[in-house]
């Protein structure tokens, strides 16, 4: 069966436009819906070798895992009888198929059928390059056709090549989303800027950060202001400087003094095939971290200390004096002196100027 070019603008185009939508898909499967008259339309996605069951599905019309679950029957989705890895990617296959070849699971159909009001099934595996699968599946209370089994047929290679940027997207996401975890522990950000010095983008959460530190908000189109004297200047005279000279050097400006931030810029030679505003130069900050109650634990564990040598590690690295870290441990400065010795000797570190240099190096540092 050969799409037309109403299937083109009434299906085709919603597909390839739901990898933007939320949830997704969401467009194409009920137009596809509409358009057979199907009581479910879905796209089942299975993550690694979890059962089918329990993977994630998008979908049109009646939610059928709702309904099995309702009327007890979930041991027809538990039992996985239908061998997903197993068939051949492109071909539609009738659930009436298994039921042949499997006299328990034909019983389960026909109490499915019964209980939910779904007499068949159509589905199809699509396969991606990364070896990532998504069954595209159509149900109805009636017999499907054989009209129902060529759209989804030809609709198939289309649907591929959607899961393909889908997979590729929700891979950047979780990239994105681990970045952003490992720059939130570190303290670190970044801030891109075009050649006037305006903002074209920023790291995930870094405004936020800024306007907790310093209660002035960066946003995107907008020049970063500062409270530091002379900051904004030097930021728009970095950003023409770089804009310029591709040899230009690194630099580093102070945005605020009390409490401190300053940052690191850059020439950036990224180019964005497509963007609004070609970037020119990338600033980097720190920002402080507050440790949290799992960093004791971490630290002992990295550095094999007891609970109180460990507490006492976490209030040197954090620059207290050994009276001011007695006092906040309740411990006696004779005491807070023992454990420092053996906290030294067990780590090789010279003093606390070091003490801190092991911690903040270690993993425990991100806590």
């Amino acid at each position: 069966m050969r799409l037309t070019s109403t299937d083109e603008t009434d299906l085709l185009m919603p597909l390839y436009s739901g990898l933007h939508e939320e949830p997704r898909f969401s467009s194409f499967l009920g137009r596809l819906r509409r358009r057979t008259q199907a009581d479910y339309i879905g796209l089942v996605f299975r993550q690694g070798e979890m059962p089918m069951y329990q993977s994630t599905e998008l979908f049109a019309g009646r939610n059928l895992r709702e309904r099995t679950w309702a009327v007890g029957i979930e041991e027809l989705y538990q039992a996985d009888p239908i061998p997903y890895n197993d068939l051949r990617p492109g071909r539609v296959y009738s659930a009436a198929e298994f039921a042949e070849r499997d006299a328990n699971f034909k019983r389960l159909r026909e109490t499915y059928a019964r209980l939910v009001g779904i007499a068949d099934e159509r589905v199809v595996r699509i396969t991606e390059a990364d070896r990532v699968s998504v069954w595209f599946v159509m149900a109805r209370a009636r017999e499907c056709s054989a009209a129902d089994s060529a759209l989804l047929s030809a609709l198939a290679p289309h649907v591929g090549i959607a899961l393909r940027s889908f997979v590729i997207m929700e891979r950047q996401r979780l990239q994105m989303a681990m970045s952003s975890e490992a720059l939130r522990r570190s303290g670190s950000g970044w801030i891109v800027f075009d050649r006037e010095a305006r903002i074209i983008d920023l790291a995930p959460g870094i405004a936020e950060r800024i306007e907790a530190l310093i209660h002035i908000r960066p946003r995107i189109g907008e020049r970063l202001h500062a409270s530091e004297p002379g900051a904004e200047r030097s930021l728009v005279q970095a950003a023409a400087d770089f804009s310029r000279e591709p040899a230009a050097c690194s630099r580093a400006v102070t945005l605020n003094r009390a409490p401190r931030l300053d940052a690191l810029l850059l020439r950036t030679d990224v180019m964005p095939a497509a963007a609004l505003s070609l970037p020119v130069m990338l600033a980097l900050l720190r920002l402080p971290t507050e440790s949290s109650p799992e960093r004791v634990r971490h630290l002992a564990a990295v550095f094999d200390l007891p609970r109180r040598e460990a507490e006492l590690a976490v209030a040197l690295s954090d620059g207290l004096s050994i009276a001011e870290a007695a006092c906040s441990l309740g411990l006696s400065l004779e005491t807070t002196r023992n454990y420092s010795k053996r906290l030294y000797a067990k780590l090789g570190a010279r003093g606390q100027t070091d003490l801190m240099r092991l911690i903040h190096r270690s993993s425990a540092g991100l806590s």
